[in-house]
C-alpha cells in the first residue's frame, strides 16, 4: 500500500496516510480521485473501486474520507509536492503510524480477499 507523508504546511504535518485529497465542485468521486493522484502523484488512474467511507472528528476539523482501492494505473508514484512516499506491506499497515481518521480504512484493506 502506497503511504505518503502530510507536508509541513498542512494539517497534521508530518503524520503518514493513504494519499487523496479533495473533490473540486462538479467532479465525480473517480474524476476527483483521478486528478488528486495526478497532482499529487503524477500518475494516471485506470481502474479503481470504492471500498469505505469514514467520518472522523479531529478537535479542529471534521472530515470525510472517500477511500478509494486504485487498482490500476499508469506511472511511477512521486511526491510532487514534496512529500515523501512509502510502500507498505498490507500486513504491516497496523504498525505504519498512520493518522488516526485511517483506523477503520486499515481495517478494511486488511479484510479485503
Amino acid at each position: 500500500m502506497l503511504l505518503a507523508q502530510r507536508p509541513a504546511d498542512k494539517h497534521l504535518a508530518g503524520g503518514w496516510e493513504f494519499p487523496g485529497g479533495k473533490l473540486e465542485a462538479g467532479e465525480t468521486r473517480f474524476e476527483g480521485l483521478a486528478r488528486e493522484l495526478k497532482e499529487e502523484l503524477g500518475i494516471e488512474l485506470q481502474e479503481a473501486r470504492p471500498l469505505i467511507c469514514v467520518r472522523h472528528a479531529y478537535p479542529e476539523r471534521k472530515i470525510l474520507l472517500d477511500v478509494w482501492l486504485v487498482t490500476a494505473y499508469r506511472g511511477k508514484p512521486q511526491g510532487l509536492d514534496g512529500q515523501a512516499l512509502r510502500w507498505c506491506p498490507r500486513a504491516e499497515l497496523r504498525d505504519a503510524q498512520l493518522l488516526p481518521a485511517d483506523g477503520p480504512v486499515i481495517e478494511a484493506v486488511l479484510a479485503l480477499e
